[in-house]
């Protein structure tokens, strides 16, 4: 198997450099300036060229969309690349092209001679000729087209399939083998290690790690070599994504949420929950103390919280603790001996305000990896899911099911890609099914597809079959067309699909409501004092002549 890589990687190669030696051969009588401008500025049109006529392919598999990706991204960077080259020349540092440009005016020491350049010029192409009297015209169109049929070498493992999954292996040993993956059994109460399964699912939630662990250099190199795996696999599976803009973006935010102590599992208030007390509060004011018996009334939890604070020893019983402590009083730290500091402490400054660590440097440096790492799992979602079934579905595997399920996989794909290159033969024009297929012509008949119903509420749309005619009174094309009429789509007007007869409907309706409707004048009954029955207007009128 390494062998015919092999052979393949060697071909690929031979290939490439016999492109090379063509495009030398055409840039042989390019041995001007401009001529290299000229040749530069075409290479570049016709990648774009290129570039354009592959992503209008569409990709049949997930292998094709990968090549496809890099086929792009190789002739991006080679865009890049000749497009700083033509930079460079136009810049002209060295007056390489200003001269070159002048000599071809005929300018000479000695003054213009436009003729003189130019059979100086005619001199040198014949030359050229007489000496490769065999040279033949090279079709570039050739070159490039092979470009399209490149299949670019990506190295994947077999795990990540061809990056259908991640391959999280070393990573998940890495992280079980440290302090900070392990967790406590709560009815057994000992240690224990997640299973991989498990791992896939947890390993971007990184705020339940106890902060006092994220400073490690354990959880450093692992957070970093977690970050440069993914970054890898990115790159792989998705080249033509622009990382540095997403990193910048995600850069941008963290240094904001940052200055702010908004970031996730970084909060200023959490660093008393995860271990680390804040100075400010840890330090203790020993004017208010006289004696070390005072001190000790402290209490040992705090005695060691001021110590640390000041980068000393915490150890010892509470006396040793509130001894040490008190001989900061009258004594600097700057001239305390060696002996009662912590190893690895920091410098303190004076007055007994604490100086700012050094380990906020790392913190900082440590929280960017992880937000950089989230946003490459926000991008890698569907992966990560894929991922987490496959490694529930192998586990009911044996090892002879799973080369099975792989093969049947890489058959069903070139199988797939097979059926989509065939031309579908469809002389009837018949609907495709779910299949992508044309459906029974029994079907066809079946359902009415065949007779055409025209909607002029809905812009003259045409509804094929009765049944998508019918349903499209309740859709919103219909909804809206009944709508910019001004008229209620009620099941009054079902059946209804010209303009007109909707309008004629909606007047009847309106004239049928307003005879039916309520006339409080003539309908609303008053009764007088000795039980006489009127409506409203005539019990009005009599009232006015003083007659009730």
């Amino acid at each position: 198997m390494i062998e015919v890589i092999a052979t393949e990687v060697i071909a690929i190669n031979e290939k490439r450099e016999v492109r090379s030696e063509k495009r030398r051969a055409r840039k042989r009588m390019s041995s001007t300036l401009l001529e290299v401008t000229r040749a530069s500025h075409e290479e570049v049109e016709r990648l774009e060229r290129l570039i354009v006529k592959e992503l209008q392919n569409e990709p049949t598999s997930n292998k094709e969309r990968l090549y496809q990706s890099h086929r792009v991204r190789n002739m991006i960077d080679t865009i890049t690349s000749t497009t700083e080259k033509l930079i460079g020349i136009y810049e002209d540092n060295d007056n390489a092209r200003k001269d070159e440009i002048a000599a071809l005016g005929g300018q000479t020491a000695t003054g213009i001679n436009v003729f003189s350049a130019f059979y100086d010029r005619l001199k040198e192409i014949r030359e050229y000729h007489r000496k490769h009297p065999i040279a033949r015209v090279v079709d570039a169109n050739d070159d490039y087209e092979a470009l399209l049929k490149e299949e670019p070498q990506i190295e994947f493992s077999g795990e990540e399939a061809l990056g259908r999954y991640l391959d999280l292996h070393e990573l998940y040993y890495q992280y079980v083998n440290s302090k900070f993956g392990e967790f406590i059994n709560s009815k057994s109460g000992e240690r224990e290690r997640i299973e991989y399964s498990a791992y896939v699912d947890v390993f971007s939630d990184t705020d339940k790690i106890p902060r006092k662990m994220k400073m490690t250099r354990q959880y450093r190199e692992y957070i970093a070599n977690l970050l440069e795996y993914l970054l890898y696999f990115f790159q792989r599976t998705e080249p033509l994504q622009d990382l540095d803009r997403i990193f910048s973006k995600v850069t941008t935010e963290f240094e904001e949420n940052w200055s702010a102590g908004k970031v996730q599992g970084w909060e200023k208030k959490d660093h008393q929950e995860n271990g680390h007390v804040p100075a400010e509060h840890a330090i203790i004011d020993l004017d208010y103390y006289s004696t070390v018996e005072e001190l000790m009334e402290v209490g040992p939890e705090r005695l060691k919280e001021a110590l640390a604070a000041l980068g000393l020893k915490t150890g010892g019983t509470v006396q040793q603790r509130a001894e040490r402590l008190f001989v900061t009083k009258h004594t600097p730290l700057e001239k305390l001996d060696r002996k009662h500091f912590a190893k690895g402490a920091r410098g303190v400054e004076k007055n007994g305000v604490a100086a700012v660590p050094q380990e906020d440097g790392d913190s900082k440096e440590i929280a960017l990896m992880e937000a950089k790492m989230k946003k490459l799992c926000d991008l890698l979602e569907e992966t990560i899911a894929r991922t987490k079934d496959n490694v529930v579905k192998k586990q009911a595997l044996t090892y002879e099911e799973m080369e099975a399920e792989r093969e049947e996989e890489e058959t069903q794909e070139d199988t797939e890609s097979e059926d989509e290159e065939q031309q579908i033969y469809n002389p009837l024009k018949l609907p495709m099914g779910w299949d992508g297929k044309p459906i029974p012509y029994w079907l066809y008949k079946l359902h009415g597809l065949g007779q055409e119903f025209k909607c002029e509420i809905c812009g003259n749309y045409s509804y094929w079959g009765r049944r998508a005619f019918e349903r499209h009174f309740k859709e919103w094309r219909h909804q809206h067309g009944m709508r910019c009429l001004g008229i209620p789509n009620t099941k009054n007007f079902n059946e209804i699909t010209s303009i007109e007869e909707a309008k004629e409907l909606w007047k009847k309706i309106q004239q049928r409501q307003g005879v039916n409707k309520w006339r409080p004048d003539l309908e609303e009954e008053y009764e007088d004092k000795e039980g006489n029955i009127y409506n409203k207007k005539t019990y009005t009128d009599l009232q006015r002549q003083g007659l009730i």
